[in-house]
Parts: structure tokens; C-alpha cells; sequence
């Protein structure tokens, strides 16, 4: 019968209609024969079972005379399986493909906000007035306070990370927030964070390109942010469907998104401060953080290695010899997204310097293919202190089955994958999480979600 089944498919590809019907026939002949012996517990005759195996051993060498011999029959099935396999995988890249799209498009209403907010700004001298006053503020410096940075190019998202931190802080006044942006969105975060109220908690947003020390002699990355072949590879459209889509997200190669590496040169008054990206909610109160025990390190973190493949050896090129003489294959990995920094070890350590030397190192990609967690492993080694995994639970972005309980006692939730909560793309069982620290009542989300 299993046979038989190849023949009719060989017989369909080949156009033999009529011997395909006539397997067929005989296959079904088989099978409800079977299906008798089956269901009244009696074994098969021979005189059941004898006219059919002759006809189909008849039909089997009909197909053999016509070249349909057991190596064709292979050979086509293998072509055929291979065929379907190229489809299959043609399919998966097209749907990472449209999925990578989808996550990084502004939604309508995000952008809709944007507009409104920038309008605000440029209408409003006063805010602007205010913004001046704001960056003369002694609590920017202060640290006797409790200092966050996030470096972001997404109002909605940030507004969520600082609200949602002061909503679970004991004594949210005492709380900093240090925003980078870049030009486009720095009116519409600073018009967003003048005209709402955060608890008392201090806000400043500066505008990335107002760092002028931060140039291409200074910073690699820059460097390569400036060379031709990747604009073209990472801000061009998807030409090669051999490359991993996750790779040409221009996020990967953001000058904002690896400002994290900066962050002494940017707070230089700074002891200690807690590095937050955007796309997470805060559901405890993060001060206790500051007074931990880093035991003299620079970095505390979240372990993630409680899987297998969140070691080294899965972020880092270990064939390279600049990177198996020097770190364990095995060692843990960590989350980069809540971190808490001390700014006096870091630059004791001279880590911005290490992270310039990998950097330049890997110019031409070999060592690792995107990210910022990759040079941050290596800039960070040795010198990471972890922290209860209840600090920051990842995975939301993307793990539809994350323990609620989990969640629940996590002080952090991130969001980190495609499925950001503010994509229709979002995971609708997280999303709520996320829903509850937008100000829904505000007359530009209003508008924005009408219009």
C-alpha cells in the first residue's frame, strides 16, 4: 500500500491519470479490508486478501515497465519533498520578513500624536521657555536622588517607562528621569513632558545631535553609521531574502540605541544611575536597586543562561580567535534593558574605552552580527553582578507562555521581541500590562485614535 501510494503520486506528476485512478482503487480495496479485519477482530484470508495483492502487483510492475522503477520513484520523491521544503522556507522568510516590517512602522496614531505634540512646541514659546529653565535644575546633578536614563525615539512608549515607574515608586519625587531622543522627536518628548504632570518627578530630554562630542573621530560607530554599504544594508529596502530580516532592522546600528555605552560622558556628575529601554513597564519600586551590592562591579543584571542557548558562545563568533583566547564559550549571558550602572567603577574600568576597541574589531562583522548586547558582554565581562531573576522578566514581545506568576512578582516586564504592545502585532494577553500607563484621557490620544 505504502508503495502504491508513491506510484500514484509518480503516475500524477507524470500525467498517467487513468494508472493513478486505478492505484487508488486498489489502495481503497486495501483499506477497507483492513478496516473489516479491524473492526470484527478476524484476521485477513487469503481468499480476501490474494485478488487484490495480484492486482495490485500487476498495476506495480505496469509501473515499472513504463520507467517507474524504484530509483525514478526516489529521485522524484526527493525532488519532490525538496520542492516542497524551498516553498516552505521561502514562506517562513517572506512572513519574518513582513513581520519585521510591521514592527518597525509607526502606527498612525503614534504619528498622529507626534504631529500634534510638535505642533504644540512650535506654537508654544512657553514651553520652550520652561525647557531652558528645567536644564539649569540642581536635581539633574543631585546624588542624593534616584537617577534613570532612557534613550528613545518613541514618546508613547517612554511616557509608559516613566509613568509607570513613578505610578510604583514609594517617593516618586525623588526620582530623576535623563531622556535622549534624536531631532525629529525632541519637540513632540519635550512638548509630552512639559505639559504632563509626573507625580513631581524631575524630567529633562536632551536632543542626541546636540552631543557634539560624539562624532565619527570619537565613536566607531559613528564611523560606520557614515560608510555607504550599511545605510545601504540596514535604512535600504529588503533585497536579499538570504539575510536574516532581524539583521536589517536599523535599530541595530541606531546611534540611540547604542548610547547605553555613553552614559558616564553623558551624566559626568553621576554616581550611579538606572538604564531603562522603552519598551518595558515598571511594576515595583526600582530605588531599592541603588542601594545593592555590585561587590565592585559596573553592571548589575538579570542572568538569562537558565536556558541553554543564553551563553556566550550563542552571541559571539568563538571560531575567531580574538574571542575564544579570551572568554568562556559557556559563560552566562545577561538581560540588557533594567540595569543598574555604577558610573564610578565604569570609568575606573575605562569600559567605553573596551567597548571602542570591540568595535573597531569588528568593522567588518565577523565577531558578531547585530546589537548591542553582543559588545556589551564583551565590554561588561568580569564586571556584572546578577541580580534576582524577579528584578526584570523578558520575553513579552514575543513568549505567549510566560508564567503568570512570574509576572505578577516581577518588578520589570519587557516587552522585548516584535510584538510590542503598542503593534497590533501585540501579544493580547500582555497588552493590558502595558495599556493601563497610557493616558487614555489625553485630547491628543483622544483625537489621535478618532481620527
Amino acid at each position: 500500500m505504502i508503495l502504491a501510494k508513491v506510484y500514484v503520486v509518480i503516475a500524477k506528476e507524470h500525467n498517467n491519470l487513468h494508472l493513478a485512478w486505478q492505484l487508488s482503487s486498489k489502495i481503497r480495496s486495501c483499506q477497507l479490508l483492513l478496516s473489516k479485519a479491524a473492526m470484527t477482530g478476524e484476521p485477513v484470508t487469503l481468499e480476501e486478501a490474494e485478488p487484490i495483492i495480484k492486482s495490485l502487483s500487476f498495476l506495480m510492475f505496469k509501473a515499472q515497465d513504463i520507467h517507474y522503477d524504484i530509483a525514478t520513484t526516489i529521485v522524484t520523491m526527493k525532488s519532490h519533498i525538496q520542492a516542497l521544503e524551498e516553498r516552505a522556507n521561502a514562506a517562513i522568510v517572506q512572513s519574518t520578513v513582513f513581520g519585521q516590517i510591521a514592527a518597525e512602522a509607526v502606527p498612525k496614531s503614534l504619528h498622529c500624536l507626534n504631529v500634534k505634540l510638535m505642533s504644540d512646541w512650535l506654537k508654544m514659546p512657553s514651553l520652550q521657555e520652561f525647557s531652558d529653565e528645567r536644564k539649569n535644575s540642581p536635581r539633574l546633578v543631585d546624588n542624593n536622588l534616584y537617577h534613570f536614563c532612557i534613550f528613545s525615539d518613541n514618546v508613547l512608549a517612554t511616557s509608559v517607562v516613566v509613568n509607570s515607574t513613578v505610578s510604583n515608586a514609594d517617593h516618586p519625587k525623588q526620582l530623576v528621569f535623563h531622556i535622549v531622543t534624536n531631532g525629529i522627536n525632541y519637540g513632540a518628548m519635550q512638548a509630552w513632558f512639559l505639559n504632563n504632570d509626573f507625580k513631581g518627578a524631575t524630567i529633562e530630554v536632551q536632543n542626541i545631535e546636540e552631543f557634539h562630542w560624539l562624532n565619527a573621530s570619537y565613536s566607531p560607530l559613528y564611523k560606520q553609521l557614515l560608510n555607504p554599504d550599511s545605510q545601504t544594508f540596514y535604512f535600504g529596502a529588503y533585497q536579499d531574502l538570504n539575510d536574516e530580516p532581524k539583521m536589517r532592522n536599523p535599530k541595530y546600528l541606531s546611534l540611540l540605541n547604542h548610547l547605553r555605552f555613553y552614559i558616564p560622558e553623558i551624566y559626568p556628575q553621576l554616581e550611579k544611575v538606572v538604564f531603562l529601554d522603552d519598551d518595558l513597564v515598571v511594576q515595583k519600586d526600582l530605588t531599592p536597586l541603588f542601594s545593592l551590592d555590585l561587590h565592585g562591579n559596573v553592571n548589575g543584571a538579570v542572568e538569562t543562561c537558565l536556558e541553554a542557548f543564553h551563553r556566550y558562545y550563542k552571541y559571539l563568533n568563538f571560531s575567531n580567535s580574538i574571542i575564544s583566547s579570551r572568554f568562556d564559550p559557556q559563560a552566562c549571558a545577561w538581560a540588557f534593558g533594567m540595569n543598574i550602572f555604577d558610573l564610578v567603577a565604569w570609568r575606573k574600568a575605562n569600559v567605553t574605552t573596551r567597548y571602542h576597541y570591540w568595535q573597531e574589531q569588528n568593522a567588518d562583522g565577523t565577531l558578531w552580527k547585530l546589537g548591542t548586547l553582543p559588545p556589551a558582554l564583551l565590554c561588561f565581562y568580569g564586571l556584572t553582578e546578577p541580580l534576582d531573576r524577579r528584578w526584570h522578566v523578558l520575553g513579552l514581545g514575543y513568549d505567549l507562555n510566560i508564567d503568570n506568576r512570574l509576572i505578577e512578582s516581577a518588578a520589570v516586564i519587557h516587552f522585548n521581541g516584535n510584538m510590542k504592545p503598542w503593534l497590533k502585532l501585540a501579544i493580547g494577553r500582555y497588552k493590558p500590562l502595558w495599556d493601563k500607563y497610557v493616558n487614555q484621557s489625553h485630547p491628543h490620544l483622544q483625537g489621535c485614535v478618532t481620527s
